[in-house]
């Protein structure tokens, strides 16, 4: 491994690191516009000059591999002086628009101008000017007098998702980025050429102008909408939701994870949190056992329940789960309807009503987050494709109460005419979700669930990775965890269960199920573990 020293300091790096990472590794930032780690190395924009001892010109430190016995140099005179000169050059014709920007709080323009620029400006002629606010794909905008010609969102389509929509035209000071004629920017990713934008030249049209980036608080998290579990931030703008059109959450970005996503996510995933603040959400209980559905409390909801599951029985009892659940409450609804009522109808599986989408870069056919962990749980009937055989049962007036979480089997991929048939035999219809639908339209007890950035747990991937996600607003309404409305009922029925936090309920899961042993909240991190069958087939 080759060892060079950086600004004195000496550290030994992996062969192929370029001083830019070198740097990083000592605490030391080297500016940079065009270099990405994920991307092919451009050297366009001159930013990441250093001093190397015995070389008469400074080098640009993202092309520059560390070599063994190396001595460099970040903030010589003559380093310092050219970056103040590549940032005058970078801003010579670049809008004074940093009021309208969207990119403004978050803008590396900004950034290292007031650490490298600070210059006083020479230029006396017109800015040259360029299209502004062209869409250019149906989630992206560009400002083509903001762009300073990197080229990460070129390089982007060209290698990430090989797609190649976008390219630089013309020459000079007349060169700008734009799409290829009879194109748009409408790949399966394009929302992360706005991320990897370090100026405000590529904006977001679903958060453009909704909120400023200074009033964001984040969370971290992971994103719900496929089985790959792409580790994400959730941006919540809770103190002006009238700014943003009443939504608490206003964007997701990736979090980077070189196990799971690196620093990409799709767009479905980006864009698909419509549902945490849509109208249809459940706020409250509601139950209409004995004749019209009114709300109650939650002390009444759970007793209820509690004596139509003695009168039902193990027998009469069926329960769809959902693998959308994190892993802690379905350990808990596992605990709860299989061990302590000895309910044997019990399954997570119902049909997409609509094949997944899926490629080999991050999309899995799969649309629930946490298959793997029910699969680990073993909550499904032995034998069967689906959960049909409940429905199955409901139809032929074997089921008493049907328990449907998160699922509408009035629009999945089962018959919708066989499905209101067992719906409407049934005694007791429980619905326990986030939103509204039609399933919940004909439930006699609607139970409300908190949304996942609502809560805390923990997802397992389709790798068997075990990941956590943190709670970034609080829950409308009076939605609840789901494991807590599995324990209030549980409580209801006699049963001593308090569980204060999620993670009590994963170390007792971790205790009680051989493949997630070892594991806990700690050693998960922000970057999550593996189970052991995981971490069985990577030895294979």
């Amino acid at each position: 491994m080759p060892k060079l020293t950086i600004d004195g300091r000496e550290i030994e790096v992996p062969p192929g690191t370029n001083l830019i990472e070198a740097a990083r590794q000592l605490g030391i930032e080297i500016p940079h516009y065009c270099y990405h780690p994920g991307l092919p190395i451009a050297g366009a924009c001159r930013l990441c000059m250093v001093d190397i001892e015995r070389t008469p010109r400074p080098t640009i430190a993202c092309n520059t591999v560390a070599a063994d016995g190396m001595a460099v140099e970040t903030r010589t005179p003559r380093v310092l002086e050219l970056r103040r000169s590549v940032m005058e050059w970078h801003l010579i014709n670049h809008p004074l628009d940093c009021p309208v920007c969207d990119q403004a709080g978050e803008c590396w323009l900004q950034i290292y101008y007031m650490q490298h620029g600070l210059y006083e400006p020479r230029m006396i002629d017109d800015k040259v000017h360029k299209p502004k606010a062209v869409p250019i794909g149906r989630h992206v905008m560009l400002d083509a007098e903001r762009c300073i010609l990197c080229s990460r969102c070129v390089r982007f389509c060209d290698t990430i998702t090989r797609t190649g929509e976008l390219g630089i035209f013309n020459r000079g000071d007349h060169s700008e980025l734009g799409v290829f004629p009879g194109t748009t920017l409408d790949n399966p990713y394009s929302g992360n050429v706005v991320d990897i934008c370090p100026v405000g030249a590529l904006t977001d049209r679903d958060f453009r102008f909704q909120a400023r980036v200074w009033y964001l608080d984040r969370a971290k998290s992971i994103c719900p909408g496929c089985a790959r579990g792409c580790n994400i931030e959730v941006h919540t703008n809770q103190k002006r939701t009238h700014h943003a059109q009443g939504r608490r959450v206003v964007r997701l970005k990736p979090r980077f994870n070189a196990a799971v996503n690196r620093w990409w996510m799709c767009d479905e995933g980006r864009y698909g949190f419509g549902d945490l603040d849509a109208p249809t959400r459940l706020e409250r209980p509601e139950l209409g056992l004995d004749g019209a559905r009114g709300a109650a409390t939650w002390d009444a909801a759970a007793a209820r329940l509690a004596e139509r599951l003695r009168a039902a029985g193990p027998e009469g009892t069926a329960v769809l789960l959902s693998p959308a659940l994190p892993n802690e409450d379905l350990w808990l609804a596992r605990r709860l309807f299989a061990d302590a009522l000895g309910v044997r109808r019990l399954d997570h599986r119902v049909p997409p009503r609509e094949p997944g989408s899926a490629d080999d870069l991050l999309r899995v056919a799969d649309k629930a987050p946490n298959r793997r962990g029910a699969e680990l749980l073993g909550l499904e009937v032995a034998g069967a494709a689906d959960g049909w055989p409940i429905l199955e049962a409901a139809r032929a007036g074997a089921v008493r109460l049907l328990w449907v979480v998160g699922h509408d089997v009035l629009d999945s991929g089962w018959p919708a005419d066989l499905v209101a048939e067992a719906l409407g035999r049934v005694d007791c219809l429980v619905y326990q979700g986030t939103n509204a639908n039609g399933t919940s339209a004909r439930a006699h007890c609607v139970l409300p669930s908190a949304a996942y950035v609502e809560r805390e747990g923990t997802f397992t991937n389709v790798d068997g990775r075990v990941q956590r996600f943190w709670r970034a607003v609080l829950p409308r309404g009076e939605a609840r965890a789901d494991w807590e409305i599995f324990a209030a009922v549980a409580r209801a029925l006699g049963h001593d269960w308090r569980p204060r936090r999620a993670e009590q309920l994963f170390r007792e899961l971790a205790e009680g199920v051989p493949a997630f042993a070892g594991l806990s909240y700690a050693g998960l991190g922000d970057q999550g573990a593996p189970v052991a069958g995981a971490v069985a087939e990577a030895a294979r």
